[in-house]
């Protein structure tokens, strides 16, 4: 909204053009999203449910009866905020309202006395990613770049859609199983925007850079790059009452659009691969413990049966470790965890034989 009004009054009075800068806006938006939900967080926390602890989660007592679902807030303020300051298209304007139902979604478990089965959240989840597919997809065939390769790859629709469905479905889910330590989900998922906002906006929505660096050039990636720098915003506004210990949690309406907006950037990035690099730890936490019941309901096949998903239950339950190192180990020690995983497994083999 206030680029086309920039686009207007700049015919006027030249300063205004100042108002259709790409990096302007972006200042603008990230600085409004940070300082109201800086803000609006502890003003409106109190009207929020309360979490109720979770069974057979470790310390989940420490939780319970914190102000829960505080998604609600920074989300919805990300949504409004990027609506009068991101330069529309249906594609974006898309994105921003499905994001809000992914919040909503998660809202309304969280407020819910009896939380919504495992099959119900799964089920909304694989709607909103088909739905956002299509959307992305612009109902063509989608092009996509690999590492250590200069050519290009035409994905036909029939296979884009599923697999970009997959995708979606993925980190919500994963990015949802990792917020149960103070801080953690928060911190991974900012890292994550912070890379893919930078590789969006900085390499492929310039031009010459992503000619020099033989990659495609994305006309809207500028756009993508300020809506993903936009929500670190909000992310380090929450975290600053989501610090170890927690004054307040984002619940299912925080973490599952979070995981949604993921899911949106990397394909956004044109290289599905990005998702390996820029949130190996949140996937690998939350998608492993996905992956293991998965097997373990329907295939009845003992998998990981030793280890506890998500991986940090195990850390803290199995290795002692507290919440902050948790959280310092698993943002700067993605092999560690990979190397105990393993170990773990192979021990319990060594005990069965």
């Amino acid at each position: 909204m206030i680029y086309w009004l920039g686009e207007i009054l700049s015919q006027y009075y030249g300063p205004f053009r100042l108002l259709t800068s790409h990096l302007f806006l972006c200042g603008l938006s990230v600085l409004s999203c940070f300082a109201l939900s800086f803000l609006l967080l502890p003003r409106l926390m109190n009207r929020l449910s309360r979490d109720r602890g979770r069974n057979h989660a470790v310390q989940s007592a420490a939780a319970a009866g914190k102000p829960m679902g505080a998604g609600v807030i920074f989300i919805s303020l990300f949504v409004v905020i990027e609506f009068l300051f991101l330069p529309w298209s249906i594609e974006t304007a898309g994105v921003l309202l499905l994001t809000f139902g992914a919040m909503m979604s998660g809202w309304l478990d969280d407020k819910a006395l009896v939380s919504w089965g495992e099959y119900k959240k799964g089920l909304i989840d694989m709607v909103l990613a088909i739905a956002t597919a299509f959307l992305l997809s612009g109902l063509k065939d989608v092009e996509i770049w690999l590492p250590f390769t200069s050519q290009m790859f035409l994905v036909p629709l029939w296979l884009f859609v599923p697999l970009a469905t997959i995708l979606l479905w993925a980190t919500i889910n994963s990015t949802n199983c990792t917020d149960g330590v103070d801080g953690l989900s928060g911190t991974l998922t900012a890292f994550a925007f912070t890379s893919l906002g930078s590789l969006l906006y900085f390499i492929l929505g310039h031009k010459q850079i992503a000619a020099h660096l033989l990659l495609p050039h994305y006309s809207d990636g500028a756009n993508w790059g300020m809506m993903a720098f936009s929500m670190v915003g909000c992310i380090l506004a929450y975290l600053w009452y989501n610090a170890n210990p927690s004054i307040l949690l984002m619940g299912d309406a925080g973490s599952r659009a979070l995981g949604f907006l993921l899911g949106v950037f990397v394909i956004k990035s044109g290289n599905p691969l990005c998702i390996l690099i820029v949130s190996t730890v949140l996937m690998f936490n939350g998608g492993t413990g996905i992956v293991k019941v998965a097997i373990m309901r329907f295939f009845k096949v003992p998998f990981f049966k030793n280890v506890r998903f998500p991986l940090y239950d195990h850390m803290r339950h199995n290795k002692g470790w507290s919440n902050t190192q948790v959280l310092v180990r698993f943002v700067i020690n993605m092999p560690l965890l990979l190397r105990v995983v393993f170990r773990e497994s192979r021990n319990r083999k060594t005990v069965v034989a």
